[in-house]
């Protein structure tokens, strides 16, 4: 069974056990998080496409760690101007494993305190 869950602005394809990266949410490692923007459900049989979501459907996941992506160099230059600029910048990220997939009407193992912002 997978699901197609939405946080962060994109999109991601996740089964259980799976392990992704997603632009930094709140919490430390070990934490509980739930995505309730489940997009659509899939597996066995029919996929269940929401309308934009799957009522009743969420993703239990669990924070692995909190860290920073590579470093991107902006760098500008404006051609016998005698100007430049150069500067780096490390997105924050939050690599978080999949614990679940909670189908219509159940409740996620995650704890319902922790639940993902809604960017």
């Amino acid at each position: 069974m997978f699901a197609v869950i939405k946080t962060g602005g994109k999109q991601y394809s996740v089964s259980a056990d799976d392990t992704i990266t997603v632009m930094s949410l709140p919490g430390e490692a070990g934490d509980a998080v739930t995505f309730d923007n489940v997009l659509m459900l899939g597996g066995d049989g029919e996929p269940t496409v929401g309308a934009p979501f799957v009522p009743g459907a969420s993703v239990a996941a669990e924070i692995v760690e909190q860290k920073r992506g590579p470093k991107v160099i902006s760098f500008k230059k404006r051609r016998r101007q005698n100007s430049k600029r150069k500067r780096g910048h490390r997105q924050d990220l939050t690599l978080v494993r999949i614990t679940q997939l909670v189908t219509g009407g159940g409740a996620a193992r995650a704890a319902a305190s922790s639940e993902s912002p809604e960017t």
